[in-house]
């Protein structure tokens, strides 16, 4: 089976995404891969006990792939929302 690949609305807007997820995620303590942002992840997952892999994961529960999903989205709203505060600080 194929791996649905999630788009931004603004698919010029990937690249930047990308590298705040690594700036994130760097600044948790996550080693990061420069080539595959998608890899911390797997980093996330092992720490949360997640047993996700590469490919297909279709056995994954709904909690499980959100314990990995929340962790790293919800440090990136987090440092928007900061950003976001900052540049209305100014």
């Amino acid at each position: 089976m194929a791996r649905r690949k999630r788009r931004p609305l603004v698919p010029e807007s990937r690249q930047a995404l990308d590298l705040l997820k690594n700036q994130v995620m760097k600044n948790k303590g996550y080693p990061i891969d420069q080539e595959n942002p998608d890899h911390v992840k797997y980093e996330v997952a092992n720490e949360v006990g997640v047993p996700l892999q590469k490919g297909y994961n279709g056995s994954l529960t709904s909690k499980e792939a959100g314990k990995v999903g929340g962790e790293i989205g919800g440090n990136m709203v987090k440092e928007l929302v900061r950003m976001a505060q900052e540049q209305m600080r100014k």
